[in-house]
Protein backbone atom coordinates (compact mmCIF):
# COMPACT_ATOMS: atom_id res chain seq x y z
CA UNK A 1 0.00 0.00 0.00
CA UNK A 2 2.90 2.32 0.85
CA UNK A 3 4.68 2.11 -2.45
CA UNK A 4 4.41 3.08 -5.98
CA UNK A 5 2.11 0.79 -7.55
CA UNK A 6 3.81 0.26 -11.24
CA UNK A 7 2.62 -1.70 -14.32
CA UNK A 8 3.66 -5.32 -15.19
CA UNK A 9 3.82 -8.29 -13.67
CA UNK A 10 6.39 -11.25 -12.88
CA UNK A 11 4.70 -13.96 -15.27
CA UNK A 12 5.89 -17.32 -14.04
CA UNK A 13 3.41 -19.70 -15.71
CA UNK A 14 4.57 -21.61 -18.55
CA UNK A 15 2.02 -23.06 -21.54
CA UNK A 16 0.88 -26.81 -20.94
CA UNK A 17 1.77 -29.39 -23.74
CA UNK A 18 -0.33 -30.77 -25.96
CA UNK A 19 -0.56 -33.81 -28.14
CA UNK A 20 -0.77 -33.23 -31.56
CA UNK A 21 -1.63 -36.03 -34.29
CA UNK A 22 1.37 -37.74 -34.78
CA UNK A 23 1.94 -38.45 -30.85
CA UNK A 24 4.65 -35.76 -30.54
CA UNK A 25 4.11 -32.99 -28.13
CA UNK A 26 4.31 -29.29 -28.60
CA UNK A 27 3.42 -26.57 -27.04
CA UNK A 28 -0.06 -24.56 -26.76
CA UNK A 29 0.78 -20.83 -28.27
CA UNK A 30 0.55 -18.39 -25.13
CA UNK A 31 -2.36 -16.29 -25.12
CA UNK A 32 -2.36 -12.97 -26.12
CA UNK A 33 -1.25 -10.73 -22.84
CA UNK A 34 -3.67 -8.06 -21.89
CA UNK A 35 -3.10 -4.68 -22.83
CA UNK A 36 -1.04 -2.74 -20.44
CA UNK A 37 -1.01 1.04 -19.51
CA UNK A 38 1.30 2.89 -21.58
CA UNK A 39 3.65 4.10 -18.62
CA UNK A 40 4.59 7.15 -20.67
CA UNK A 41 1.25 8.57 -21.19
CA UNK A 42 -0.80 7.13 -19.11
CA UNK A 43 -1.80 9.00 -15.82
CA UNK A 44 -1.81 7.26 -12.47
CA UNK A 45 -5.26 5.96 -11.64
CA UNK A 46 -6.98 7.88 -9.30
CA UNK A 47 -7.03 6.67 -5.47
CA UNK A 48 -10.59 6.30 -4.17
CA UNK A 49 -11.85 8.22 -1.02
CA UNK A 50 -13.85 5.02 0.02
CA UNK A 51 -10.79 2.87 -1.07
CA UNK A 52 -9.84 1.32 2.71
CA UNK A 53 -6.30 1.48 1.53
CA UNK A 54 -6.34 5.17 1.27
CA UNK A 55 -8.68 5.54 4.54
CA UNK A 56 -6.15 3.46 6.93
CA UNK A 57 -3.46 5.52 5.55
CA UNK A 58 -5.33 8.78 6.04
CA UNK A 59 -6.18 7.83 9.42
CA UNK A 60 -2.69 6.96 10.46
CA UNK A 61 -1.20 10.15 9.00
CA UNK A 62 -4.25 11.97 11.01
CA UNK A 63 -3.22 10.10 14.60
CA UNK A 64 0.74 10.70 14.35
CA UNK A 65 -0.66 14.52 13.36
CA UNK A 66 -2.28 14.53 16.45
CA UNK A 67 -0.22 13.09 19.15
CA UNK A 68 2.87 15.10 17.88
CA UNK A 69 0.67 18.07 18.89
CA UNK A 70 -0.23 16.99 21.74
CA UNK A 71 3.47 15.73 22.45
CA UNK A 72 4.96 18.90 22.22
CA UNK A 73 2.19 20.70 23.87
CA UNK A 74 1.06 18.99 26.72
CA UNK A 75 2.70 15.45 27.28
CA UNK A 76 6.26 16.55 27.05
CA UNK A 77 8.31 15.71 24.48
CA UNK A 78 11.56 16.40 24.53
CA UNK A 79 12.82 17.37 20.67
CA UNK A 80 12.90 21.07 19.64
CA UNK A 81 8.60 21.22 18.29
CA UNK A 82 10.22 22.81 14.85
CA UNK A 83 11.84 19.27 14.30
CA UNK A 84 8.51 17.48 13.18
CA UNK A 85 7.91 19.98 10.46
CA UNK A 86 12.01 19.95 9.57
CA UNK A 87 11.28 15.93 8.86
CA UNK A 88 8.05 16.87 7.00
CA UNK A 89 10.02 19.32 4.89
CA UNK A 90 12.83 16.75 3.66
CA UNK A 91 10.40 13.87 3.74
CA UNK A 92 8.61 15.79 0.88
CA UNK A 93 11.13 16.75 -0.78
CA UNK A 94 13.24 13.34 -0.49
CA UNK A 95 9.71 11.40 -1.86
CA UNK A 96 9.14 13.86 -4.87
CA UNK A 97 13.01 13.96 -5.58
CA UNK A 98 13.53 10.31 -5.40
CA UNK A 99 9.98 9.69 -7.53
CA UNK A 100 11.15 12.13 -10.01
CA UNK A 101 14.26 9.86 -10.73
CA UNK A 102 12.63 6.65 -10.65
CA UNK A 103 10.38 8.01 -13.72
CA UNK A 104 12.78 9.00 -15.43
CA UNK A 105 14.82 5.76 -15.69
CA UNK A 106 12.12 3.38 -15.83
CA UNK A 107 10.18 6.34 -18.79
CA UNK A 108 7.01 6.36 -16.79
CA UNK A 109 4.78 9.60 -15.32
CA UNK A 110 5.36 10.40 -11.90
CA UNK A 111 2.86 8.08 -9.54
CA UNK A 112 1.68 12.26 -8.51
CA UNK A 113 1.01 13.40 -11.81
CA UNK A 114 -2.22 13.34 -13.51
CA UNK A 115 -4.72 14.18 -10.33
CA UNK A 116 -3.89 17.16 -9.63
CA UNK A 117 -3.16 18.30 -5.82
CA UNK A 118 -5.72 15.14 -4.64
CA UNK A 119 -2.72 13.12 -6.27
CA UNK A 120 -0.20 15.06 -4.65
CA UNK A 121 -2.06 14.28 -1.32
CA UNK A 122 -2.75 11.12 -1.55
CA UNK A 123 1.40 10.42 -3.21
CA UNK A 124 2.47 12.08 -0.01
CA UNK A 125 0.54 10.30 2.34
CA UNK A 126 2.89 7.60 3.72
CA UNK A 127 5.75 10.14 3.92
CA UNK A 128 3.94 12.06 6.46
CA UNK A 129 3.83 9.13 9.10
CA UNK A 130 7.52 8.09 8.15
CA UNK A 131 8.79 11.38 8.61
CA UNK A 132 7.35 11.83 11.76
CA UNK A 133 7.31 8.75 12.89
CA UNK A 134 11.58 8.68 12.80
CA UNK A 135 11.47 12.23 14.59
CA UNK A 136 8.91 10.64 17.23
CA UNK A 137 11.21 7.46 18.22
CA UNK A 138 14.82 8.98 17.69
CA UNK A 139 16.71 11.15 20.13
CA UNK A 140 19.22 13.29 18.86
CA UNK A 141 20.19 15.68 21.90
CA UNK A 142 20.44 19.61 19.63
CA UNK A 143 21.49 17.78 16.78
CA UNK A 144 18.97 17.33 13.52
CA UNK A 145 20.76 16.14 10.72
CA UNK A 146 20.90 12.66 11.96
CA UNK A 147 16.72 12.61 11.68
CA UNK A 148 16.87 14.24 8.61
CA UNK A 149 19.39 11.18 7.61
CA UNK A 150 17.04 8.57 9.15
CA UNK A 151 13.88 10.01 7.17
CA UNK A 152 16.30 10.16 3.78
CA UNK A 153 17.18 6.40 4.14
CA UNK A 154 13.95 5.64 5.14
CA UNK A 155 12.19 7.11 2.32
CA UNK A 156 14.35 5.98 -0.46
CA UNK A 157 14.87 2.58 0.62
CA UNK A 158 11.75 1.98 -0.85
CA UNK A 159 12.95 2.68 -4.18
CA UNK A 160 15.95 0.37 -3.61
CA UNK A 161 14.93 -2.67 -1.89
CA UNK A 162 12.07 -4.45 -3.32
CA UNK A 163 10.89 -7.81 -4.10
CA UNK A 164 8.89 -9.41 -6.59
CA UNK A 165 5.80 -10.17 -4.12
CA UNK A 166 2.84 -11.78 -5.57
CA UNK A 167 4.08 -10.40 -9.29
CA UNK A 168 4.37 -7.18 -8.29
CA UNK A 169 7.86 -5.50 -7.67
CA UNK A 170 6.89 -3.55 -4.21
CA UNK A 171 9.44 -2.07 -0.73
CA UNK A 172 9.74 -4.70 1.90
CA UNK A 173 11.49 -3.05 4.28
CA UNK A 174 9.03 -1.42 6.91
CA UNK A 175 10.38 2.32 6.39
CA UNK A 176 10.95 4.48 9.59
CA UNK A 177 11.63 0.94 10.82
CA UNK A 178 14.63 0.62 8.55
CA UNK A 179 15.22 4.74 8.75
CA UNK A 180 15.37 4.39 12.64
CA UNK A 181 17.93 1.03 12.59
CA UNK A 182 20.18 2.66 10.16
CA UNK A 183 20.53 5.48 12.10
CA UNK A 184 21.18 3.79 15.26
CA UNK A 185 23.66 1.41 13.81
CA UNK A 186 25.60 4.16 12.18
CA UNK A 187 25.53 6.85 14.85
CA UNK A 188 26.39 5.80 18.35
CA UNK A 189 25.67 8.72 20.18
CA UNK A 190 21.48 8.60 18.80
CA UNK A 191 19.29 6.77 20.92
CA UNK A 192 15.51 5.56 20.86
CA UNK A 193 13.56 8.45 22.43
CA UNK A 194 13.34 8.36 26.25
CA UNK A 195 10.06 6.15 27.01
CA UNK A 196 8.98 8.82 29.90
CA UNK A 197 8.74 11.82 27.50
CA UNK A 198 5.30 10.40 26.36
CA UNK A 199 3.67 11.04 29.53
CA UNK A 200 6.16 13.36 31.29
CA UNK A 201 4.17 16.41 32.49
CA UNK A 202 1.04 14.72 32.95
CA UNK A 203 -1.14 13.48 36.11
CA UNK A 204 -0.63 9.78 36.83
CA UNK A 205 -4.98 9.84 35.58
CA UNK A 206 -3.26 10.79 31.95
CA UNK A 207 -0.88 8.75 32.15
CA UNK A 208 -3.12 5.73 32.34
CA UNK A 209 -5.39 7.33 30.08
CA UNK A 210 -2.72 7.43 27.09
CA UNK A 211 -1.59 3.83 26.09
CA UNK A 212 -5.67 3.21 26.21
CA UNK A 213 -6.22 5.80 23.88
CA UNK A 214 -3.72 4.83 21.83
CA UNK A 215 -4.55 1.30 22.44
CA UNK A 216 -8.63 1.87 21.58
CA UNK A 217 -8.02 3.88 18.29
CA UNK A 218 -5.49 1.54 17.20
CA UNK A 219 -7.32 -1.13 17.37
CA UNK A 220 -9.99 0.03 15.64
CA UNK A 221 -7.72 1.09 13.00
CA UNK A 222 -6.12 -2.25 12.68
CA UNK A 223 -9.69 -4.12 12.99
CA UNK A 224 -11.85 -1.95 10.01
CA UNK A 225 -9.30 -1.07 7.88
CA UNK A 226 -5.87 -2.26 7.88
CA UNK A 227 -7.59 -5.92 8.97
CA UNK A 228 -3.83 -6.83 10.91
CA UNK A 229 -5.60 -7.98 13.79
CA UNK A 230 -3.68 -11.61 13.38
CA UNK A 231 -0.29 -10.26 12.73
CA UNK A 232 -0.93 -8.48 16.21
CA UNK A 233 -2.50 -11.59 17.97
CA UNK A 234 1.04 -13.48 16.75
CA UNK A 235 3.23 -10.55 17.94
CA UNK A 236 1.95 -10.35 21.49
CA UNK A 237 1.43 -14.09 21.94
CA UNK A 238 4.90 -14.52 21.03
CA UNK A 239 6.08 -12.07 22.73
CA UNK A 240 4.68 -13.92 25.93
CA UNK A 241 5.94 -17.22 24.91
CA UNK A 242 9.20 -15.83 24.99
CA UNK A 243 9.07 -14.39 28.12
CA UNK A 244 8.29 -17.39 29.80
CA UNK A 245 10.93 -19.49 27.56
CA UNK A 246 13.51 -16.77 28.63
CA UNK A 247 12.46 -17.45 32.63
CA UNK A 248 12.52 -20.98 32.53
CA UNK A 249 15.47 -21.35 30.36
CA UNK A 250 17.74 -18.41 31.17
CA UNK A 251 16.59 -17.67 34.67
CA UNK A 252 15.24 -14.14 33.63
CA UNK A 253 12.69 -12.49 35.70
CA UNK A 254 9.43 -13.19 34.15
CA UNK A 255 7.65 -9.72 35.20
CA UNK A 256 10.87 -8.01 34.36
CA UNK A 257 10.37 -9.60 30.89
CA UNK A 258 7.01 -8.84 30.37
CA UNK A 259 7.14 -5.13 31.40
CA UNK A 260 7.84 -3.74 28.30
CA UNK A 261 4.04 -3.83 27.14
CA UNK A 262 2.82 -1.67 29.75
CA UNK A 263 4.85 1.62 27.81
CA UNK A 264 3.57 3.49 25.65
CA UNK A 265 6.23 3.09 23.27
CA UNK A 266 5.69 -0.52 23.17
CA UNK A 267 1.83 0.16 22.32
CA UNK A 268 2.91 2.62 19.61
CA UNK A 269 5.34 -0.47 18.18
CA UNK A 270 2.61 -2.76 18.21
CA UNK A 271 -0.15 -0.11 16.37
CA UNK A 272 1.45 1.69 14.28
CA UNK A 273 5.20 0.28 13.39
CA UNK A 274 4.74 -3.43 12.91
CA UNK A 275 1.45 -3.26 11.30
CA UNK A 276 2.72 -1.06 8.36
CA UNK A 277 0.22 -2.48 5.46
CA UNK A 278 2.17 -2.09 2.74
CA UNK A 279 5.76 -4.79 4.20
CA UNK A 280 3.31 -7.31 5.84
CA UNK A 281 1.31 -10.29 4.67
CA UNK A 282 -2.15 -9.55 3.66
CA UNK A 283 -3.86 -13.07 4.72
CA UNK A 284 -4.46 -13.86 8.19
CA UNK A 285 -2.25 -17.28 8.55
CA UNK A 286 1.31 -15.45 7.54
CA UNK A 287 0.36 -12.55 9.29
CA UNK A 288 0.32 -14.13 12.40
CA UNK A 289 3.40 -15.87 11.41
CA UNK A 290 5.19 -12.51 10.51
CA UNK A 291 3.95 -11.08 13.99
CA UNK A 292 5.31 -14.23 16.12
CA UNK A 293 8.40 -14.28 13.72
CA UNK A 294 8.96 -10.63 15.09
CA UNK A 295 8.51 -11.88 18.55
CA UNK A 296 10.81 -14.95 18.19
CA UNK A 297 13.89 -12.83 16.41
CA UNK A 298 13.05 -10.31 19.42
CA UNK A 299 13.73 -13.28 22.28
CA UNK A 300 16.87 -14.30 20.08
CA UNK A 301 18.21 -10.62 20.61
CA UNK A 302 17.93 -10.69 24.09
CA UNK A 303 19.35 -13.66 24.66
CA UNK A 304 22.76 -12.44 22.43
CA UNK A 305 22.36 -9.72 24.72
CA UNK A 306 21.97 -7.00 21.90
CA UNK A 307 20.23 -3.58 22.62
CA UNK A 308 17.75 -1.69 20.25
CA UNK A 309 15.49 -5.43 19.92
CA UNK A 310 12.23 -4.05 19.04
CA UNK A 311 13.54 -2.40 15.86
CA UNK A 312 16.04 -4.87 14.73
CA UNK A 313 13.61 -7.58 15.04
CA UNK A 314 11.17 -5.75 12.52
CA UNK A 315 14.47 -5.32 9.99
CA UNK A 316 15.36 -9.20 10.09
CA UNK A 317 12.14 -10.49 9.47
CA UNK A 318 11.03 -7.60 6.92
CA UNK A 319 14.74 -8.92 5.21
CA UNK A 320 13.87 -12.92 5.66
CA UNK A 321 10.86 -12.14 3.87
CA UNK A 322 11.90 -9.83 0.38
CA UNK A 323 14.61 -12.98 0.59
CA UNK A 324 11.97 -15.32 0.46
CA UNK A 325 10.22 -13.82 -2.27
CA UNK A 326 13.28 -13.51 -4.52
CA UNK A 327 14.09 -17.33 -3.76
CA UNK A 328 11.05 -17.68 -4.77
CA UNK A 329 10.47 -15.93 -8.23
CA UNK A 330 14.04 -17.31 -9.18
CA UNK A 331 13.05 -21.00 -8.64
CA UNK A 332 9.63 -20.29 -10.38
CA UNK A 333 12.06 -19.30 -13.40
CA UNK A 334 14.44 -22.27 -13.20
CA UNK A 335 11.45 -24.46 -13.28
CA UNK A 336 9.93 -22.79 -16.58
CA UNK A 337 13.01 -22.52 -18.25
CA UNK A 338 13.28 -26.59 -17.79
CA UNK A 339 9.99 -26.81 -18.63
CA UNK A 340 10.47 -25.38 -21.56
CA UNK A 341 13.52 -27.14 -22.48
CA UNK A 342 12.21 -30.33 -21.79
CA UNK A 343 8.48 -29.76 -23.93
CA UNK A 344 10.70 -28.50 -26.77
CA UNK A 345 11.13 -30.74 -30.09
CA UNK A 346 14.66 -33.08 -30.56
CA UNK A 347 15.71 -32.40 -34.06
CA UNK A 348 17.37 -35.57 -35.72
CA UNK A 349 20.62 -35.23 -37.34
CA UNK A 350 20.50 -35.24 -40.83
CA UNK A 351 21.47 -38.13 -42.73
CA UNK A 352 23.13 -37.88 -46.35
CA UNK A 353 21.65 -39.88 -49.18
CA UNK A 354 23.63 -43.41 -49.54
CA UNK A 355 25.80 -42.86 -52.78
CA UNK A 356 24.59 -45.71 -55.24
CA UNK A 357 28.25 -47.19 -57.01
CA UNK A 358 28.02 -46.49 -60.37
Amino acid sequence: MTDVKQAGTLDTAVPAPVATGNGARAAQPALEPLREPDRRTDPPPRVDRRDPRYLALRNFAISMSVFNIFGYTVLGFEQPWTWPLFALAIGYTAEIGFELVSAWANRRQTAFSGNGLWGLYTFLLPTHITALAVNLLLYSNAVFWPIAFGVVVAIGQKTVLRAPIYGRMRHFMNPSNFGITVVLLTFGWVNMAPPYQFTENVPDIIRIGVPIIIITAGTVLNSMLTKKIPLIVGWLGGFVIQAVVRHYTWDVALWGALVPMTGVAFVLFTNYMITDPGTTPTKALPQFMFGASVATVYGVLLVLNVVYTLFFSVCIVCLARGAYWWVRVLLANRRERLSARSAAPVRQPAVAPAVTPA
